[in-house]
């Protein structure tokens, strides 16, 4: 039965992905409706099948697989609700194939890595926070690239605004700075709840996750201290961004990866 979820989401969000990328290469109108529709039938299939790998009689299923597959839900999510507002057509293709190929990995590929989180409700705030932290930064990262290409089309003389599908620069920048700004507030309580709830934050074979989720605070606190101090923009800004979201990555994903996946 999961699979067969899986495959129809995956299709929904292949059907989604069709119907934008022949605006942008065509500079044509993309039809909403017909998007909003398909991305909002597969996030449905998509929390389907999350909600039967994640929650099992024995606890939940926290495999690395399962915890991609969460985020990118959450990331589609937040992109396919904004879409209403704003145009990210640009985006919402990377974003729905990755969501594609997360939930797909995660229901032909299963793993385990059971966790009782009823029994720890702090560690709950925490891993919650975790993920809506990461998700809200990579995110950023990927608005960082969106406001890198537009600068570069603006840079090379090539008229972008005459494409009705791609966002004003300046718009990018502003959100991309607000949604910063709320992945590190996010981040900030992750490493907070992280020293008072987890008791061995920094056992052996933990300690990586709270120095480079440490590391990528910096990062992104030097980034917003850049900007609204000094003004920084541009090529530094993304890469930053990129350097930050890179950083969490390693951190959340990096040691259960190979214990996971490589190793099982």
């Amino acid at each position: 039965m999961d699979n067969l979820i899986a495959v129809v989401a995956v299709i929904l969000y292949a059907l989604a992905i069709a119907t934008i990328i022949p605006g942008l290469v065509h500079q044509t109108g993309i039809r909403v409706k017909t998007v909003f529709v398909s991305a909002s039938l597969a996030l449905i299939f998509h929390a389907w099948l999350l909600s039967g790998l994640i929650i099992e009689a024995s606890g939940q299923n926290l495999s690395i697989l399962n915890v991609a597959s969460l985020i990118s839900f959450i990331i589609s999510l937040v992109m396919s609700i904004a879409m209403l507002k704003t145009r990210l057509w640009f985006l919402l293709p990377v974003v729905y194939s990755f969501a594609a190929i997360n939930l797909g990995a995660a229901a032909f590929l299963p793993s385990t890595f059971i966790t009782h989180l009823e029994q720890d409700p702090k560690l709950l705030i925490h891993i919650s926070l975790a993920l809506f932290s990461y998700s809200t930064l990579t995110i950023g990262a990927l608005y960082a690239l969106q406001l890198a290409w537009l600068d570069h089309k603006l840079k090379t003389k090539k008229a972008q605004a005459i494409n009705p599908n791609l966002p004003p620069l300046l718009m990018v920048e502003r959100q991309l700075f607000n949604i910063i700004l709320v992945g590190t507030l996010l981040l900030t309580g992750t490493l907070l709840t992280g020293f008072v709830f987890v008791q061995d934050m920094f056992a052996q074979g933990k300690a990586h996750k709270g120095i480079l989720s440490f590391i990528a605070w910096i990062i992104y606190a030097v980034l917003l201290w850049g900007h609204y101090q000094k003004g920084w923009r541009g090529r530094k800004v993304t890469w930053f961004a990129v350097a930050g979201a890179t950083l969490l990555t390693l951190a959340y994903f990096g040691s259960r990866f190979v214990r996971e996946i490589i190793l099982n």
